[in-house]
């Protein structure tokens, strides 16, 4: 009997392959499913008759009837079916071909053409095996030629829908159709749309070599999201295709708009690497009044390992000048990350042969390194570094970030902590540390710091572990500092002369502490400190008759001193409640409440004359003229003994004011809390062993916050109540006996901040430039302005564009904005000046146009010199798949602009322009 055509629209069929390539199993799977399904022209054999016969299939079949449903037929289910004992076949069975299922499916029917040797499968057609996936409009396989053909449906409207779509390990390619040759492996692919790394090859031929090479025509490369109608592409008229790996092209040049440019290769090579790969940075070409021609920032990135790498930069300049650059990134996941950064440069001003002809050097490195909390909860190391020459922000040819010219000070540390958990608990970490004055020029330097201490101990404390009382609460600790200071210049920085004038030392100290109860409402602490300080280095001084000056030796050798002092403190907390409802009335303030915080302190410092001594001064008829009082220890870095006995009482007063105010919203059920003052505060000092002006200036400081803590305001002020002579010096006479007021206002300040913005109209879009600004020791804000390093940030914006297409993105009723002030003013009156030492109001802001076009600017006005603070403004354009910026500085010192666009993929971040007015150079 013959097999009959089945009747099915699904089909799961185990089978076992030898390859499992992309289209390799669509060749067996045709003859898979038409040996299931089809004889061939033969004898069917008779009952009890043994034939001989050569079977394409694997399996051996019987010749009897095979009904194919709709459901999933099993290799052993098969098996049995077909299985006689009659008949027996001579021929072994041959090794599978297929490994995996093979799921096909298709929505209206598939068909087989056994006249035409065809199988078809229409509607939604899909065919599944391991990674890989077809799906398309309409599939055909033809056995008779070994070839596969994939193609798209034309609906009722002449669209052409259901583009095929092969997917395997990830790769998608999306043509209109596809003729591949089971037997030698190649295939030609029309009008496909490929995924490589960030970028699409769109392609109207491809052929396909094998399954890791393809070849393609007039085809398109481009990063563009709107594939149909994209805003530039590399046409690509020859290139040859390595999936996952590289992009080898003939002649190319990008067209913007399908309007050809110039810019363009004889031949290309673009990588596909998924992984970092080395390779070449292009440089960015310009010009400078006082520099010549120049390339800058071209190099090279070496992609060492996974953890670790580095970038070599480079700038030239015609007239001789050049810089270098190497930037380290370094990161393991759960264990640290940081990053390193070495600048040099050699510049040279005018030419040689004429006066103002100079030849100098600048240099900056910043390292910073952190690390994970969970890499060891009991030791950790850091370092946030940045020093160099003092002037370098001021003088580089390749700086393009104005606020860390306005840097004043470069502060480094590097520092390693280890606790040693126990009773009692054991810390100690070691510090070097590094501050730079970029003005004076002057850097302060600890190599290192050492600082170790012991937990707090209770000595008298209960076993159960509460402490109560004065006795129990009773504590104690050790702490220990060493430092070895320097203190140099900028000229002299990591020359062997920086360590001449180096001092160290060690301070000990250990308080005792208890704190306890009285009248139940007030805490009362005590405190008792010892202190012993060792030196290295003392001084001895004496008085020279015969050159009439004072000489001063320095004598090398261990020495220390040793003090102690006693404090105690009594406070307590007071609440006050003001109600303003009364019954059956609701008033808009239902209450204020008044919290008080009063405390007094005692303090003894004893005196310690017994390390002073006294030399005289005699004059050259050998007449003493006096004595002069001074300690060997004056040069020390943990200070002098206390030379003077004081005896003094601290209080101080804080105050807290809130508002309970009945919400606008009816529905809620509680009063709203609004804050009046965040604190109120007065502090001031009485001085028991003193002879006059016994007591200290009144100090006040207070600040609060409005609409919804957008407004921030802190004031404070100083009060004298000593009056002042006729030469403006402070009397022991209170200023309310000589006809003035009870205080004298010596000195006032006041600061505000205000940032706020329409609804989404935040800072977005600067904080990829704050980093620069941080490292470089400037400001967290954009009140000085922001990086110019638009080609560091453009991958940036790249990598973080993951806007999704809505309504809003075609039309928006409002455009999001930010403002943010900062205003600061400084008054002074200690010697009856009375003048306003400082005024200024600092703003930046953004504007966001449209969703592509956005404008910003950051400036400031001096009241007090009547001038601009550095101003800076910024435009920016989103080109979908560029970005263009422009900053500019108008006027003052560092005058200057600077254009840039270029596109947003990393891997295209060298086609790029960037043009640059440099400020004028700052000697």
């Amino acid at each position: 009997m013959a097999f009959q055509k089945p009747s099915h629209t699904f089909t799961k069929i185990h089978l076992k392959a030898l390859r499992t390539n992309n289209f390799k199993i669509l060749f067996a799977l045709s003859f898979t499913v038409f040996i299931n399904t089809f004889s061939y022209a033969q004898d069917i054999p008779k009952e009890n008759q043994k034939i001989e016969r050569t079977v394409i299939d694997p399996i051996d079949l019987e010749a009897e009837q095979i009904e194919l449903t709709a459901d999933s037929l099993d290799i052993a289910d098969y098996r049995e079916k077909a299985q006689d004992s009659t008949i027996t076949d001579s021929i072994k069975p041959k090794k599978e071909l297929l490994e995996n299922i093979v799921v096909y499916h298709a929505d209206d029917y598939t068909k087989f053409n056994n006249k035409k040797h065809q199988l078809q499968l229409y509607n939604q057609a899909r065919i599944e095996y391991g990674d890989m996936k077809i799906e398309a409009g309409i599939i055909t396989i033809d056995y008779s030629t070994n070839t596969v053909y994939a193609k798209g449906i034309i609906d009722t409207l002449d669209a052409y829908t259901q583009k095929p779509v092969f997917t395997q390990s990830g790769n998608v390619v999306e043509p209109d159709s596809i003729v591949f040759n089971t037997e030698s492996q190649k295939a030609l692919i029309y009008n496909s749309q490929t995924e490589q790394g960030e970028g699409t090859v769109v392609s109207q031929i491809t052929k396909k070599e094998n399954d890791s090479v393809y070849f393609v025509r007039n085809a398109k490369y481009t990063t563009a999201s709107n594939l149909e109608d994209p805003d530039y592409y590399i046409k690509l008229r020859k290139a040859k295709i390595v999936p996952g790996k590289k992009i080898v092209t003939g002649l190319a040049n990008i067209f913007i708009y399908d309007v050809p440019t110039p810019v363009g290769l004889p031949f290309g090579f673009f990588p596909q690497s998924e992984t970092q790969t080395s390779g070449i940075i292009i440089p960015t070409f310009g010009e400078q009044n006082d520099r010549g021609y120049f390339l800058q920032n071209g190099g090279y990135y070496f992609a060492i390992s996974d953890y670790f790498d580095l970038t070599v930069l480079g700038d030239y300049y015609t007239n001789g000048s050049w810089a270098l650059r190497l930037e380290n990134t370094y990161a393991k996941r759960y264990k640290f990350r940081g990053n390193f950064n070495l600048r040099y440069e050699s510049f040279i001003t005018s030419e040689r042969g004429f006066p103002d002809y100079a030849k100098s050097t600048i240099y900056n490195v910043r390292w910073t390194h952190s690390q994970d909390s969970k890499a060891n909860p009991s030791s950790r190391f850091s370092a946030s570094v940045n020093l160099g020459s003092s002037n370098y922000y001021q003088l580089s040819n390749n700086q393009a970030n104005v606020p860390n010219r306005l840097n004043n000070t470069l502060a480094s540390s590097i520092s390693y902590s280890k606790t040693f958990q126990g009773e009692p608990q054991v810390n100690f970490s070691v510090t070097a540390s590094h501050s730079q004055n970029t003005q004076t020029e002057q850097i302060n330097m600890t190599l290192p710091t050492f600082q170790g201490s012991i937990g707090r101990m209770y000595p008298f404390a209960s076993k159960s572990g509460s402490k109560k009382g004065i006795i129990q609460n009773v504590n104690f600790q050790y702490n220990l500092r060493g430092e070895n200071r320097i203190q140099t210049t900028d000229s002299l920085f990591f020359k062997p002369g920086m360590f001449d004038d180096a001092k160290a030392g060690f301070q000990h100290s250990i308080p005792l502490t208890t704190n306890f109860k009285v009248f139940k409402h007030f805490s009362v602490s005590a405190s008792t400190n010892y202190n012993e300080v060792w030196t290295f280095k003392t001084v001895n001084k004496y008085y020279d008759p015969e050159e009439e000056e004072e000489v001063t030796e320095t004598i090398n050798g261990f020495d220390s001193f040793r003090t102690y002092n006693f404090s105690t403190s009594v406070g307590t907390t007071v609440y006050g409640m003001f109600n303003f409802e009364k019954e059956g009335k609701d008033s808009k303030i239902k209450a204020i409440r008044h919290v008080m915080r009063p405390s007094l302190s005692y303090n003894i410092n004893p005196s310690f004359e017994k390390y002073y001594d006294s030399y005289e001064v005699i004059d050259a008829d050998g007449n003493t003229s006096g004595e002069v009082e001074y300690t060997r220890f004056e040069d020390g870095i943990f200070g002098t003994p206390n030379k003077t006995f004081s005896s003094s009482v601290g209080m101080s007063l804080s105050n807290n004011f809130e508002a309970k105010v009945r919400d606008k919203d009816s529905t809620a059920t509680e009063a709203k809390k609004v804050i009046l003052l965040n604190n109120l505060n007065f502090s001031t000092a009485y001085n028991v062993a003193g002879d006059s002006l016994n007591w200290s200036p009144l100090r006040m400081t207070g600040g609060t916050q409005f609409f919804d803590n957008q407004l921030s305001v802190n004031f404070g002020a100083t009060l004298d109540p000593y009056a002042l002579d006729n030469n403006n010096n402070k009397i022991d006479v209170f200023n309310i006996d000589s006809g003035g007021s009870l205080f004298r206002l010596t000195s006032g300040n006041l600061t505000a901040s205000w940032a706020f913005s329409n609804k989404g109209g935040d800072k977005k879009g600067k904080d990829k430039n704050m980093n620069e600004n941080l490292e470089g020791g400037g400001r967290d804000d954009d009140l000085f302005g922001v990086s110019e390093d638009f080609s560091r940030a453009q991958k940036t914006d790249y990598d973080n564009d993951d806007k999704e297409e809505s309504e809003e993105s075609f039309y928006s009723h409002k455009i999001p904005w930010s403002l943010r002030l900062a205003y600061a003013v400084n008054y002074s009156n200690s010697r009856r000046q009375n003048e306003i030492s400082s005024h200024s109001l600092m703003f930046s802001g953004d504007i966001q146009l449209t969703e592509n076009w956005s404008i910003g600017g950051s400036s400031g006005y001096d009241f007090k010199n009547l001038g601009f603070t550095p101003t800076q403004l910024r435009f920016g354009r989103d080109l979908q798949s560029f970005t263009m910026n422009f900053s500019w500085t108008p006027f003052g010192p560092y005058k200057s602009w600077n254009f840039f666009i270029g596109i947003k993929a990393s891997m295209l971040q060298d086609l790029k322009y960037e043009k640059r007015r440099q400020p004028d150079i700052q000697l």
